[in-house]
């Protein structure tokens, strides 16, 4: 580009006539080069031409308007800025002077080159007092004020001007410290939230330093999450921050702490020219897992966004708050508010050219308007027709995808532990009492600090214990003992992995105990409960990363290329907020992990799982919705208990009449367990033997110097695997010689575990003990949540009317289209019917939720069996299904078909899916299958000619699904997704034919983790060694797909309905205690569940939602004395 100052050289000579003055001109070469960036059908090429012609013919006889652009060369030369002035150039009367940078930085303002408009802004190195003294000497137009510019080097200034505006900002408190003796100031850190100036911020919060050059900012985590924090930083190549476990604040320095926004994971960056003209973007937020996203230039990727009103209006105060004409700044949409936290003053968009257009409109328009009057150059600002947004519908009878409800189960975990002990020492009931314990009589304590108390009070009483010897606390040692064991494990507490729970009883322990004890048992004692274990696995986060990239090819363009990265058209979806993306998830670490593992895989994130837990999963424990308390079992389930265990303890082959008691609904899977079983106590005496067997082993090997020090899976060790299996021996066979039936799950869920992760200890008889305890485990696991159908549903009820009641709202939400922050129509070609977003609602959550949702789906009354074949078929298929495995999946999804008339039924249409999570390691061949279902191995695809797959049917076609009336049958590879940590076992089978016919069709969603092909047979024996062979998922089935909302809209309404007249009496007893909750979201005590507004409320007024727990002072712990205890369904019980 030809510099516009070499000429006459700077400073004086330069007279003011237009003859003197540089064009600012574009030299030959470069116009090659321009032209080929701008093929995109700019309007550029025709202005070139005028432009020359111009230069050519007559030059103006009218005084040219000098712009003048003093920046840093780094600045005035960048593209975006060569692009503007280009384009300002096109004004007749606009010429444009650029200050050389060693003019700048060297000569005396004196001599700087004259202009009667100044464009300047600071940057680094810029010497910002001498542009105030030039804007002094020669009084130009500034476009963007210069004395602003000091505040904008400093957050505090610029915290406290936009206060000043009444614009919304996060939270903040202000800390100096004296750089000589930074001891000295206003700064508390607790573990958990650090206090300054007496202002306490709960973690996760933000720490900004004071002076806005500098980009460090740091996001501190809560230990809940995980701890540490994320350090953010100046793009450095693909990285814009890098996770730390640093958890304590910075010492030295003077900072901004504020309240840490949950955005969903994208920042808005928003960049006005004038107080009326602001475009927006998207980008992914730097503190998601802080890697830049690039496009196939290796640019960063930006989504163009839609301001809302208000957000108009915040662009239009900064911009003139500040007195910058062009300016930059970040907004946060959080819970369905604004905040702006940083102001950059001038900044342009990159690679926009429509911006570019815009901004050099705007900024010559503005010029003329102020200075053409004095320089009598005639001049009336053109009106423009305003651009209509034209926003394309689909065509043909297209369907378009609107809403996706999952509800999955978490993944694989090891397995959950728990110990319970009655302590009556005087440090535990001031621990109760410290934390509020008498409130409700039960405290759970997580926190690491409090986990520490605990810890120090046994080892304390451990002490006291050694130094004399009494028989009568020999049991009570033993327990302390393991109590210490489990809570020094890991060595360090983050408080995902353990928790103690402490329960009031006023008159000791009820449980019968030996004589000598009596005197005692009257006075009062805490019953401690330790739980441990139930973490999610390497094996689990591997299972929920691969489901949630599989998951992508739900969405329109989620088979496509993006970025270079395969299936990525729901990123791009994401990210320009057409995609309206909630995961919740119930308060356990493994089912938030799962929900953060799966996160990571759905949005292609890479990183930590801490920082995108903490952005992107609100916990929904606040109101029963995902979580259930497991220490109070409705009746129904109290009887169901005992009479399932009554059955259990026959010692006799089981009779037709115990078939009808066990399996009212003669469900296949239960029936073929009762066959296996036989005699319920034979078989648990077979258990029993093999876990005798299992345990002497481990003692064998223990013993042997070779395998004593061995690491097991997951940093377990023999001596912990031992203490797991001797528990359970001891805990299965009670005192009478009875069997403990509740034990079963536990046996089973060891086995289960040992016999995949730990198969390398190559133990004998695990494969039988895995085989006896699964049978007994198929017929005790569905059944506690009901024997006969009407148990089922009133079991069902108690846990999932708060869920049914919001996928209801989610369903009904999606059609009366809210104001969600949406995608600019304009730059939305290639997207169908942009001004519509996908909503998409995952709920992370425990066995018990998955059965419960299950149940009230088949025995709800949805759709009537006998009339109905797909159905039929679907509740066939599902009787079948043994056990639910980790990663179950129910999903809901939602068409809108935008021919049909909108009020009428066809409009809306509900199709649910199913999957029974991941793979068991044996039986593959027992899979059921579903008459019309793809089946789940490649040998039966002959059979079963009535398939259809979705991925084959939205290939290609973004935004539809192919209409269901006309038969069809495409033959396409299916996508491969393979897995990273495969054992090259699995392979995909290639080629899906598919046919569908209305009626019956049925498709399968996505062939989402691989599954072995007919000629590989996996290895035999159970286990899978490590992690490499990560047991696949089977692959969604439809259950149906024909459904309309009105249907499944009355069905919920009937189910929920009926729930609650049962309880309605229970109701007015609580409501008073309801109506004080609101619910919050996970990490931000003060806000909202959720960002759209109109979900805030979950619950209509006349009902008020379970919650899972009632504070105890309703509940007495002596029995159902209290006349509330016995509202059946009242309590939401057991957590898996």
């Amino acid at each position: 580009m030809s510099e516009p100052c070499d000429g006459p050289g700077p400073g004086e000579e330069q007279g003011r006539s237009h003859r003197d003055v540089p064009l600012f001109v574009v030299g030959c070469e470069d116009d090659e080069q321009d032209v080929g960036q701008m093929e995109a059908g700019m309007k550029n090429e025709m202005f070139r031409e005028e432009e020359m012609e111009d230069d050519e013919d007559e030059s103006p006889s009218e005084r040219q308007i000098v712009v003048g652009i003093c920046a840093m060369m780094k600045k005035s030369k960048s593209k975006p800025m060569t692009q503007i002035l280009e384009r300002l150039c096109k004004f007749d009367y606009i010429d444009v002077v650029i200050f050389p940078e060693e003019v700048i930085l060297e000569e005396p303002v004196e001599r700087w080159p004259l202009c009667d408009c100044l464009i300047s802004f600071h940057s680094k190195g810029f010497p910002l007092d001498k542009a105030v003294e030039y804007a002094k000497l020669r009084n130009p137009l500034l476009i963007n004020d210069l004395n602003m510019q000091y505040f904008i080097q400093d957050r505090r200034e610029v915290y406290r001007i936009l206060q000043e505006e009444g614009i919304d900002l996060p939270r903040y408190a202000v800390l100096n410290r004296d750089p000589d003796n930074p001891e000295e100031c206003n700064l508390v850190e607790g573990e958990d939230h650090v206090e300054v100036n007496g202002e306490v911020f709960p973690k996760p919060f933000v720490e900004k330093p004071v002076c806005a050059e500098d980009h460090n900012v740091y996001i501190y985590y809560p230990t809940s999450a995980g701890g540490g924090s994320q350090r953010l930083f100046r793009k450095i190549g693909s990285r814009s921050s890098v996770y730390s476990p640093e958890s304590s604040v910075r010492k030295t320095g003077s900072y901004i702490y504020e309240e840490f926004m949950p955005t969903d994971g994208t920042d808005v960056k928003v960049y006005t020219v004038g107080p009326d003209y602001a475009h927006a973007e998207a980008r992914k937020s730097p503190a998601l897992d802080g890697k830049v996203e690039r496009d196939s230039e290796g640019k960063e990727i930006r989504y163009p966004v839609m301001l809302t009103a208000m957000e108009k209006l915040v662009a239009r105060k900064v911009c003139l708050a500040f007195k910058q004409t062009v300016c930059g700044f970040d907004l946060l949409r959080a819970n369905g508010h604004s905040f702006v936290c940083d102001v950059n003053g001038f900044s342009f968009v990159k690679n926009s050219m429509k911006y570019y257009d815009d901004c050099a409109k705007v900024l010559g328009n503005m010029v003329m308007r102020e200075l053409a009057p004095q320089f009598h150059i005639p001049w009336s600002i053109p009106m423009e027709a305003e651009d209509i947004p034209i926003v394309p519908t689909t065509s043909g009878t297209m369907m378009e995808l609107r809403c996706v409800i999952a509800i999955i189960r978490h993944g694989d975990r090891t397995p959950k532990q728990k110990m319970k002990m009655e302590v009556r020492h005087p440090r535990f009931f001031e621990l109760f009492d410290k934390y509020g314990g008498y409130k409700t009589g039960k405290l759970k304590l997580k926190k690491p600090k409090q986990l520490q108390e605990v810890l120090d009070i046994a080892r304390l009483l451990l002490v006291e214990l050694g130094q004399h010897n009494d028989c009568e606390i020999e049991e009570k040692k033993s327990k302390l003992e393991q109590l210490k064991t489990v809570l020094e494990m890991y060595g360090h507490f983050s408080g995902i992995n353990r928790k103690v729970q402490l329960t009031y009883l006023r008159n000791g322990q009820p449980k019968a105990s030996s004589e000598e004890e009596d005197s005692k048992k009257d006075s009062p004692s805490l019953l401690l409960v330790l739980k441990w274990g139930g973490e999610l696995t390497p094996a689990g986060r591997v299972q929920a990363e691969e489901l949630g990239r599989a998951f992508r090819c739900m969405y329109p363009g989620g088979q496509g290329d993006y970025a270079g990265f395969p299936g990525c058209g729901l990123l791009r979806l994401h990210s320009t907020y057409r995609h309206d993306l909630k995961i919740y998830a119930s308060d356990e670490g493994r089912v938030q992990m799962t929900a953060a593992a799966f996160a990571k895989g759905l949005l292609a994130l890479e990183g930590e799982l801490t920082p995108i837990l903490v952005q992107m999963v609100k916990s929904a424990n606040m109101n029963g919705l995902l979580d259930s308390d497991s220490d109070s079992l409705t009746d129904c389930q109290q009887k169901v208990k005992a009479r399932l265990h009554e059955i259990m303890q026959k010692d006799q082959e089981f009779s037709q009449e115990d078939y009808q008691k066990l399996a009212p609904t003669s469900s296949p899977s239960l029936v073929n367990s009762m066959t296996v079983i036989e005699n319920p106590v034979k078989t648990c005496d077979k258990v029993y033997a093999l876990i005798q067997s299992l345990t002497s082993q481990i003692r064998k090997r223990l013993e042997d110097p070779k395998s004593s020090d061995l690491q097991l899976y997951h940093s377990e060790t023999l001596e912990l695997m031992l203490q797991r299996w001797s528990k359970l021996e001891r805990d299965f066979r009670m005192k009478n010689g009875r069997y403990d039936i509740s034990k079963i799950p536990d046996i089973y869920d060891c086995i289960k575990y040992d016999s995949q992760h730990n198969a390398s200890l190559s133990l004998e008889d695990t494969l039988e003990l895995f085989r006896l305890s699964r049978a007994l485990a198929d017929i005790v696991i569905p059944q506690e949540y009901g024997i006969s159908k009407a148990e089922k549903l009133d079991i069902a009820q108690a846990y999932c009317v708060p869920l049914l009641k919001k996928i209801q709202l989610d369903l009904q939400r999606t059609h009366e289209d809210e104001a969600v922050n949406k995608l600019h129509p304009l730059y939305s070609r290639g997207v169908m019917s942009p001004g519509r977003h996908v909503r998409t609602r995952l709920y992370f959550t425990s066995e018990s939720h998955v059965h419960s949702l299950l149940s009230i789906f088949r025995y709800g009354g949805l759709l009537d069996e006998e009339k109905d074949q797909q159905w039929k078929q679907a509740m066939d298929y599902l009787s079948a299904v043994t056990e639910l495995n980790y990663m179950t999946q129910i999903v809901i999804m939602l068409y809108e078909d935008n021919n049909k008339d909108p009020s009428s039924e066809e409009r809306f249409h509900v199709e649910l899916h199913f999957s029974p999570g991941v793979k068991g390691c044996e039986d593959e061949e027992n899979v059921p299958l579903g008459f019309g279902f793809r089946p789940a191995s490649s040998e039966n695809q002959d059979k079963k000619p009535n398939q259809g797959s979705l991925e084959d049917l939205s290939q290609d076609q973004p935004d539809q699904a192919l209409p269901v009336s006309e038969p069809i049958n495409i033959q396409r590879r299916s996508p491969m997704i393979r897995n990273r940590k495969t054992g090259s076992m699995e392979v995909l089978s290639e080629t899906s034919p598919t046919h569908s016919s209305k009626g019956c069709t049925s498709h399968r969603l996505f062939q989402s983790c691989s599954r072995q092909s007919p000629e590989i047979k996996p290895a035999s024996g159970l286990g899978f060694e490590g992690c490499s062979m990560v047991p696949s998922i089977y692959p969604l089935e439809t259950l149906h797909n024909s459904l309309s909302l009105k249907q499944v809209d009355e069905f919920l309404n009937a189910v929920c309905e009926s729930s609650s007249e049962v309880h309605a009496k229970t109701m007015k007893a609580l409501s008073s205690l309801f109506d004080s909750q609101s619910q919050t979201s996970l990490y931000s005590p003060q806000q909202p569940l959720s960002s759209s507004g109109s979900e805030t409320s979950l619950r209509p007024p006349s009902q008020p939602l379970w919650h899972g727990s009632i504070p105890s002072s309703a509940v007495s712990s002596a029995g159902p004395s209290s006349p509330i205890t016995d509202a059946s369904g009242l309590n939401f019980s057991f957590t898996e």
